[in-house]
């Protein structure tokens, strides 16, 4: 099995992935926390890769020793959480022409590209956003990939409201908004989405912009979506805020709506 949400994927109301489900025998919500710092795109995405294929390969060998009736090993789950150089990711579904800069031009701005293999369309990461990389086995939460995406929006939502601030979602667009209601003037995307998963286990994940530099989207068309403006919790806020005290918030607010321990 191999699941791809895109940056517009189908919506599914809320409600249901806030309640965290009762725990199954052989579960493990115990969660990793790995903070990583400003780190090179190529090499997290190495790590991720090989985070995943030890957590396939244990179920593998889980599902061998479960019909052998011999005893099974839970499966671990980790978020990865750094910020990146300057770089622009093109998902499977994406146009290349999004991206608007010449390769000498991307040498000019400090910054990389890499087609990749989550969903969605292209995407910028760089200093002052706050990347967050979940390789979670969902068979320890809920088999949902679309429910999934919908808690890392809330946790995120969450997030954002202890700065005073009301995000939310635009059905049918992955991601967290301001002024998101229907017909609002400005709406203006502060947290991109895109993950892959593989047998249930996830990678990919989210990139809030809290610091960021905005003027990096404007050499892309961000997620492939042409008439929404891009925005970060800086330039909603007038002050540059902490990384480390986003993070905090946002992990605790993750660990609650997965009913999951986190481990440092």
């Amino acid at each position: 099995m191999d699941l791809l949400s895109a940056c517009v994927t189908p919506f599914a109301a809320p409600e249901a992935a806030l309640v965290p489900d009762a725990r199954k025998p052989g579960q493990n919500r115990q969660i990793r926390v790995e903070k990583l710092g400003l780190v090179g795109y190529e090499a997290t995405w190495a790590h991720q890769e090989e985070l995943l294929a030890a957590t396939v390969a244990l179920k593998n060998h889980n599902r061998q020793a479960a019909e052998a009736g011999s005893p099974i090993t839970p499966t671990p789950n980790s978020i990865v959480l750094c910020q990146h150089p300057h770089v622009y990711t093109l998902g499977k579904s994406g146009k290349p022409e999004h991206l608007l800069l010449s390769e000498a031009e991307l040498a000019e701005h400090g910054a990389t590209y890499h087609r990749i293999n989550r969903g969605g369309d292209i995407t910028y990461h760089g200093p002052g956003q706050l990347v967050g990389y979940p390789i979670l086995d969902l068979d320890n939460f809920f088999n949902d990939i679309h429910r999934y995406l919908r808690v890392l929006e809330e946790a995120v939502i969450n997030t954002l409201a202890e700065y005073g601030l009301r995000a939310g979602r635009i059905a049918g667009l992955t991601g967290v908004w301001l002024d998101f209601a229907e017909g609002a003037a400005n709406p203006r995307k502060i947290c991109a989405m895109g993950v892959k998963c593989s047998r249930w286990v996830t990678m990919h994940g989210f990139a809030l912009n809290i610091n960021t530099d905005l003027a990096y989207f404007g050499y892309i068309v961000p997620c492939g979506i042409t008439d929404k403006a891009v925005t970060s919790l800086q330039q909603e806020l007038g002050r540059a805020v902490p990384l480390p005290e986003v993070e905090e918030k946002l992990l605790r607010h993750l660990a609650t709506l997965l009913d999951a321990e986190l481990i440092r």
